[in-house]
């Protein structure tokens, strides 16, 4: 597997997006922040009040590809793409950068990172992925390197291999990349037994700071971070990504649940009536009615 230069975007053909495509997404943006006739909430937001709207429409396009429902994919991705244009007006207003701005960004990043498709770069005929995302990440190893000297580092022995993982990222997944990042240096365990070791470790210091005489709500939030930071540890072991697998398995109690407020009706009883030994039955009943 060998690398050459990375080419730069002028060596693509050319691609522009047909104005018929966005410009009417964009001209509608600009309408509705226009400080005279523009709709009052939009005129009034900012980068850092559109941030959780951003992230509930990501999380709505992660939901509509989990249940399949594609057919409704086209409108949860244009609920996406709004909230970008929404971030280049706002960049546009400032003058700091465009909808141009962005798809020139990215579009360079993209053919940067794919020597092997856009440059002169070559792979084996049979090379695998885990080779063409090692690649992928030495050059954003590199990527950050720059970065960092450009921010003002004065050597490249100052840079981190946890630099830029973004803080606001969901702690289920900036977990699993940190811990990426430290095993791609050896910081990691080459076998599963320390791996549950160390939950097992965890589980018992939390729960001697629960049985401590005077209880410290602070410190066992501590340890119950150190004993999350193990299970997502072992997730990532055993290829299994946290944040899908909680998300699952937040469904599967959910319709679980509502197998039990079923039987629950069915009895003529409302849920508070019912005993803790009850409704345990009823939920072993609607496990018992699952498909295996």
């Amino acid at each position: 597997m060998t690398s050459h230069t990375t080419p730069s975007i002028t060596e693509l053909p050319a691609t522009a997006l047909s104005a018929t495509d966005v410009a009417p997404l964009l001209k509608i943006m600009e309408k509705l922040r226009d400080p005279q006739t523009g709709c009052p909430w939009d005129k009034v937001q900012t980068f850092q009040t559109i941030v959780p709207f951003t992230l509930e429409e990501a999380y709505e396009v992660a939901d509509t590809i989990e249940r399949l429902a594609l057919d409704e994919l086209p409108d949860e991705l244009g609920d996406l793409l709004f909230q970008v244009v929404f971030y280049c007006q706002l960049g546009k207003e400032q003058g700091r950068f465009d909808f141009s701005t962005v798809v020139n960004k990215i579009t360079d990043k993209l053919t940067r990172r794919h020597p092997h498709v856009f440059g002169e770069a070559t792979f084996e005929a049979d090379a695998s992925s885990q080779q063409m995302k090692a690649n992928w990440e030495a050059i954003k190893a590199s990527e950050r390197e720059q970065k960092a000297l450009a921010a003002g580092v004065t050597s490249s022995n100052e840079v981190s291999v946890l630099d830029d993982i973004p803080r606001a990222q969901p702690a289920l997944s900036r977990s699993i990349k940190i811990q990426q990042r430290v095993a791609r240096v050896g910081f990691d365990w080459p076998e599963l037994e320390p791996v549950v070791a160390k939950i097992h470790e965890e589980i018992d210091e939390v729960l001697a700071e629960v049985n401590q005489p005077r209880l410290d709500q602070a410190k066992v939030q501590a340890e119950m971070g150190d004993l999350l930071f193990a299970v997502v540890n072992l997730a990532r072991h055993l290829k299994v990504d946290p944040e899908q697998a909680l998300r699952q398995a937040n469904v599967k109690f959910e319709r679980r649940f509502k197998g039990v407020e079923a039987f629950a009706r069915q009895n003529n009883k409302a849920l508070e009536e019912h005993s803790l030994e009850e409704l345990d039955a009823y939920w072993d009943k609607v496990k018992q009615g699952e498909p295996r």
